[in-house]
């Protein structure tokens, strides 16, 4: 009979797998605006918004969107306004193996990214490198959630080129929302502030 009810007991035991989806954490860049502002004398403003999903401990897919533009210049020659919309999507991965189960993560990752203007699509691609760091913890969640904050460089390649001998009118314009200013490549620079959920 104790054999019997040891037996029952042990079956009933439900040992807790751990989850593939960690949470979502929805981030405002606060980097990128400040460098295009302060590089340009004011005169260039963006916003950028971006979320990305922790999958099993090591992988974050994450989609970023924004607006910039503003009065941009190079030279004594060319001045112009200049608005749009751009986004990228991509994938990051922390390679840091030791310790999978923090809420802390080293971010190595590319992004596929096109920028939209009036009659303009451009398209490039990046190698991110980054951190994303847990500064505040929220107990009550199951996904480590709580607030986030990190940085990350960023190497644009532009993939669409313009044309030779194309009149002014039919040039491609020389600042391209979320890359900068137009060139074979191009650097930027975020740091964030997120909240995972």
């Amino acid at each position: 009979m104790v054999l019997c009810v040891g037996l029952w007991a042990a079956d009933t035991t439900e040992v807790k797998k751990p989850s593939v989806y960690q949470g979502v954490t929805l981030k405002l860049d606060l980097g990128a605006a400040a460098l295009e502002a302060a590089l340009n004398n004011g005169r260039l403003q963006q916003i950028e918004l971006a979320a990305n999903v922790r999958l099993a401990k090591r992988f974050y897919p994450t989609i970023e969107a924004g607006l910039g533009g503003g009065k941009a210049e190079r030279g004594d020659s060319i001045r112009y306004n200049t608005y749009g919309g751009f986004f990228r999507v991509g994938c990051d991965i922390n390679p840091l193996k030791r310790h999978p189960e923090s809420p802390h993560a080293l971010l190595v990752g590319v992004r596929i990214a096109s920028a939209f203007q009036p009659k303009r699509a451009d398209c490039w691609g990046e190698v991110v490198l980054g951190c994303q760091v847990q500064i505040w913890e929220n107990k009550r969640s199951n996904v480590q959630g709580g607030l986030y904050m990190g940085w990350q460089g960023r190497l644009k390649i532009m993939f669409t080129r313009q044309a030779e001998g194309l009149t002014a009118e039919q040039m491609a314009p020389i600042y391209v929302p979320g890359f900068g200013f137009r060139g074979d490549t191009a650097w930027g620079l975020s740091y964030h502030i997120g909240w995972r959920f």
